[in-house]
């Protein structure tokens, strides 16, 4: 029997965003398989996701682990072709921005395969970063394109996308934010104990923040300050760890009040997440995660590509820069932050309304 969809994943952020998508493929008697490109740095923290999101066992894992974006996204393409070969489904499905998410688009199309994108359309318009590249790429060779939020619609048909090709349907890792929510570690059981202060989650790997010794030096000075007022809570990224102990920087990362963790689970970090003060993140998908939440948010970056979270969300745009990061902190601290409010079909349901569609356009009734 021909598969009908194959369902490729490659990078943490893919596993939640894939989970709500195959367990809703069974009602629709979709039939499919996964493929795990294995561009995930640490193959445990791999595991633990699957573990915890149910995600089924994927039936081919590439296992291409890392390397610059060119070499990974070329290993990933060499790997995948002979599994498109050996069994060619009716359409792939790939999720997010990833380089794995380009590279197995890539294959696909280029061997006449229907390439369906799931969170498609969102732009931050820099395309000094990578992420922006896979997405704007993927989008331009894709044959079917959900999206999550309405003003990717018009980024699309700003890209010469046909409107007939694009769906709206929410945001599929909320699905898995709440379906899991009710399971999130709490945070005083991953700390050992509730911060009396409160605490503010911090993620930090962006090439912008971390490469750039001046710059990672200014954020974990703030850190630092902020370290004063509440726990910093910071499961740290190997990119960052280690870019911080070549550029002489480390010192800063032991100042009081900082926490370091390794990278969580996706149930520890979501408890986290869920009972903390504040997130300062440099991270997409945080952005929405502390949306859904209703936690107040300061992003790291000059610009996102999930605007939705500035205009209904709780998140707030500072860059890099110690003064507006520290002035929006104590505006927090002072006011509680944006409020915010559950952006349009952000409800827990957005696989199924893919899955619903997809059966009819595979049926051609669509």
């Amino acid at each position: 029997m021909m598969t009908e969809v194959l369902c490729v994943v490659g990078a943490r952020p893919n596993f939640m965003k894939i989970a709500p998508i195959m367990a809703a493929f069974p009602a629709q008697a979709i039939s499919t398989k996964l493929v795990h490109t294995g561009q995930h740095y640490d193959p445990a923290m791999s595991d633990s996701f699957f573990d915890q999101l149910g995600i089924p066992r994927p039936d081919v894992n590439l296992e291409v682990g890392s390397a610059s974006h060119a070499v990974q996204t070329a290993d990933i393409m060499r790997a995948f072709e002979p599994v498109l070969d050996a069994q060619p489904p009716r359409a792939i499905l790939v999720v997010g921005d990833v380089n794995s998410t380009i590279a197995c688009a890539l294959v696909a199309a280029k061997k006449g395969i229907p390439v369906i994108h799931v969170e498609a359309g969102l732009r931050s318009n820099d395309r000094a970063m990578p992420e922006e590249i896979n997405r704007v790429l993927t989008d331009q060779i894709s044959d079917l394109l959900y999206t999550t939020e309405r003003s990717a619609l018009a980024n699309l048909l700003r890209e010469g996308i046909a409107r007939e090709r694009i769906q709206f349907v929410g945001n599929v890792m909320i699905d898995t934010l709440r379906a899991h929510l009710a399971r999130a570690v709490p945070a005083e059981a991953t700390l050992g104990g509730k911060p009396a202060r409160g605490h503010a989650v911090v993620t930090l790997h962006r090439p912008s923040n971390v490469d750039d010794p001046a710059t990672l030096r200014r954020l974990l000075e703030t850190l630092g300050v902020v370290a004063r007022e509440v726990d910093v809570v910071f499961p740290i990224h190997p990119r960052t760890r280690s870019a911080a102990e070549r550029l002489g920087l480390a010192g800063l990362l032991a100042a009081p009040g900082i926490r370091l963790l390794p990278p969580q689970g996706y149930l520890e970090m979501l408890g986290l997440m869920r009972d903390a003060t504040l997130v300062l993140t440099d991270s997409g998908g945080l952005q929405e995660e502390t949306t859904a939440l209703g936690v107040p948010c300061i992003t790291l970056r000059e610009n996102t590509e999930r605007p939705i979270t500035l205009v209904e969300g709780t998140n707030t745009l500072t860059g890099p820069n110690p003064d507006a990061i520290l002035a929006c902190f104590r505006d927090i601290l002072a006011s509680g932050g944006k409020r915010g409010r559950i952006p349009e079909f952000w409800d827990g349901h957005a696989a199924e309304r893919i899955a619903a569609h997809l059966r009819a356009w595979l049926d051609g009734t669509a």
